[in-house]
């Protein structure tokens, strides 16, 4: 059984790795912190565990994390960065759920984040955590950074057209729309029920902090620098996200049934991966609560333009779930361990 520690248990993230790892039959959660909350027993903090844990949130701290075989980081951006340096000196393993290790060059993490990077030295060593391009590398990896949650619908939906060079790379589109849950717990008053209900709104249009995770993911796959547009958008619901994603074929006599094909064999064995079939629409619905992500593919009158539609669940697939999955990889598992959760319906 493989211990495992969770820095920053209180927020939704955090929970969430719960919620997966309490009834995860190889590991066991054996520390969890939370500035906030320490002292006060999990239980009391998220219901559905009391009577099933004892544990308590405790301050972190690196000593009695460092006895962790795994530690996952579920909190906001520059709190991994200043302690993962000494957890990788006394040999244990990061699963960083936050943005701190996603870019690889410091002076653009610099740029969107509004301050020097804490350990630079480490960008070229981290995994980028997205298993679906780098499973393989997880497996010995001792740093992974689980991709975030637009950047995972994003990249996901757009990768079968830029590794097969179907598309324009200079004119990508990507209107996405994420529940209030993906930012984050705290208290705000733009996230107050009766701001948010009944409404639809786009922001950080002229640039989200994930942008360049995407473009960089992006790139890889094209072999060449690519240039995407990307609009969020806020939902008036607590979990899922919704993209729409666009394209300009580079042949227009690419036909819909070619690059359904293309599709269902690039994920052909990615088990969280689902391509409907042609013309389907996924929702946000069919996968809440699971780790699963599909996919659909639309030629909207046969034209040159390709659109792709993508479901997932911002809590799980998009954040604690594909962090799960991460882990599994790392520690020899079959990567669907403990991840077979069906959606909440209705």
């Amino acid at each position: 059984m493989h211990s495992i520690g969770i820095v920053g248990g209180s927020g939704y993230t955090g929970a969430e790795l719960l919620r997966i790892l309490h009834t995860h039959p190889g590991v066991e959660v054996t520390l969890i912190t939370s500035r906030a909350d320490a002292g006060k027993p999990v239980g009391d903090a998220f219901p559905a565990l009391r009577g099933r844990t004892n544990l308590k949130f405790t301050e972190p701290d690196v000593d009695a994390l460092a006895g962790c075989d795994i530690v996952f980081f579920a909190t906001p951006h520059n709190v991994a960065m200043n302690m993962v340096p000494e957890l990788l000196a006394r040999d244990c393993r990061v699963i960083d759920l936050s943005a701190d290790f996603r870019l690889r060059d410091p002076v653009e993490w610099s740029q969107w984040y509004g301050e020097p990077h804490a350990c630079p030295e480490l960008l070229g060593e981290a995994v980028y955590g997205l298993p679906e391009v780098n499973g393989a590398r997880v497996r010995d990896a001792r740093l992974i950074a689980c991709a975030g949650c637009y950047p995972t619908a994003v990249q996901l939906g757009f990768l079968p057209l830029l590794e097969n060079d179907l598309v324009d790379k200079q004119a990508l589109i990507a209107s996405a729309a994420s529940g209030v849950s993906g930012a984050g717990r705290a208290a705000s008053v733009d996230r107050l029920y009766g701001e948010i209900s009944d409404s639809f709104k786009a922001y950080s249009v002229s640039g989200h902090r994930h942008l360049p995770e995407i473009e960089q993911g992006l790139a890889q796959a094209a072999g060449a620098p690519v240039a995407l547009t990307f609009i969020p958008h806020l939902l008036p619901i607590i979990r899922g996200i919704h993209a729409t994603l666009i394209a300009r074929l580079n042949d227009s006599e690419t036909a819909l049934a070619e690059l359904q094909a293309i599709y269902e064999q690039r994920y052909a064995n990615c088990p969280f991966v689902t391509v409907l079939p042609a013309g389907e629409h996924p929702q946000t619905r069919i996968v809440r609560g699971t780790n699963h992500l599909e996919i659909a593919l639309h030629q909207p009158q046969g034209r040159d333009t390709v659109v792709v539609l993508v479901a997932e669940d911002n809590l799980v697939k998009g954040a604690s779930g594909q962090a799960v999955q991460l882990m599994n990889l790392a520690l020899g598992l079959d990567e669907t361990t403990g991840l077979q959760q069906l959606s909440l319906l209705p």
